[in-house]
């Protein structure tokens, strides 16, 4: 006996989002590549050159957990392009510091990163991609801001 599939009622926006986003950071992560860069690495350097932050503000912004911002911060430092330092506001604070070198890298990946995301919206027109754009900053603003709590957390793509 076969058990005939349920109706699908909605359009499955799960698959949309989750395929468009994977196809996305795969793309961002190429061309961020052929700078010696991850988007990790970008997120913390651009987010980093906008004010005193520390590691911990850095990791909450690029989504992050500890590890995986110490992993960043080091390849960063070893490059040449962040360093930690005492923060100027806490002296018992530590905050990630852009070199010179880092902030022209940094220039340089924002223009990478507005080309991948230009390319990936090049095949809609004007009307369609401002709508597109209206539409998900709604969602991101409103309904889907926060996650749902859950006994059994669902897994968040990294980048």
């Amino acid at each position: 006996m076969t058990a005939m599939a349920p109706t699908r009622t909605e359009p499955d926006l799960s698959f949309l989002l989750d395929h468009t986003s994977h196809v996305l950071r795969t793309r961002m992560a190429a061309a961020l590549d052929e700078i010696g860069l991850t988007p990790r690495m970008h997120c913390v350097l651009v987010h980093a050159l906008e004010e005193e932050r520390t590691q911990i503000q850095l990791a909450e912004i690029g989504d992050m957990d500890k590890t995986t911002m110490v992993v960043t911060v080091d390849a960063l430092e070893k490059a040449g392009l962040a360093e930690r330092r005492p923060s100027a506001k806490d002296r018992r604070a530590r905050v990630i510091a852009v070199t010179d070198e880092g902030a022209a890298v940094a220039v340089q990946s924002q223009r990478i990163v507005d080309q991948v995301h230009a390319d990936a919206l090049a095949s809609l027109g004007e009307t369609e991609r401002t709508a597109l754009l209206r539409a998900l900053g709604r969602l991101v603003e409103g309904d889907l801001a926060t996650p749902s709590e859950s006994p059994r957390p669902a897994r968040r793509a990294r980048q």
